[in-house]
C-alpha cells in the first residue's frame, strides 16, 4: 500500500521527532493514504513542499490501533495524546483532527463545550486519514519510493 508524507524536504529515512506540541496520536512519523492531504501538509507554510511516497508493508508482530471513523474511543484517545500522555502502540491509524476539529477537541478538553456539542460540530467535516509510526520497528515497515516537489494550487 502506498502512503504519503508532506514535508518541507524529501524524507528518504523517516524518523520520529519530538515536537513542541503533542499530536493527535502523540509523537510519531505521520503519513496518509490521501495524496491531496499530504500536499496540504507540505505546502501549508509557504505554498511549496515535497510529497514523499512510501511503500508500507504491514508487520503482524507490531501493536496497531485502528480507528475506522471518529468515535468516542477516538476522541478520548486524541484528548489523552494531546494532553501529553504516551501510549504503547507501534502504529495508530484513523481520522485526523485538523485545525477546526482540533479547536473543537480543545474546547471539549477545556470544558467549553459538551461531548454532544463536539459531535454535532464534527459531523460536518470532510473525511481525513492519518497513520502514525511510533517506534523504530514501525518505521521499518516503510520503504521510500520517491519524493517530488509540490505547490499549493489554490
Amino acid at each position: 500500500m502506498l502512503l504519503y508524507h508532506g514535508s518541507k524536504m524529501i524524507v528518504e529515512s523517516p524518523e520520529i521527532r519530538i515536537q513542541k506540541y503533542n499530536k493527535d496520536f502523540y509523537f510519531g512519523f505521520y503519513c496518509t493514504l490521501l495524496p491531496q492531504q499530504a500536499i496540504r501538509w507540505a505546502t501549508r507554510f509557504d505554498g511549496i513542499g515535497y510529497l514523499n511516497e512510501y511503500l508500507y508493508t504491514p508487520n503482524d508482530t507490531l501493536r496497531v490501533k485502528q480507528f475506522p471513523e471518529m468515535s468516542e474511543e477516538w476522541l478520548d484517545f486524541i484528548v489523552s495524546c494531546r494532553l501529553g500522555h504516551p501510549h504503547d502502540y507501534d502504529i495508530v491509524e484513523g481520522p485526523m483532527a485538523d485545525d477546526t476539529i482540533f479547536n473543537y477537541v480543545q474546547n471539549f478538553v477545556d470544558g467549553k463545550i459538551s461531548r454532544e456539542a463536539f459531535w454535532e460540530l464534527a459531523k460536518f467535516k470532510k473525511p481525513t486519514h492519518q497513520i502514525s509510526f511510533h517506534t523504530a520497528r514501525a518505521l521499518a515497515t516503510l520503504s521510500f519510493v520517491k519524493g517530488s516537489e509540490v505547490r499549493d494550487e489554490e
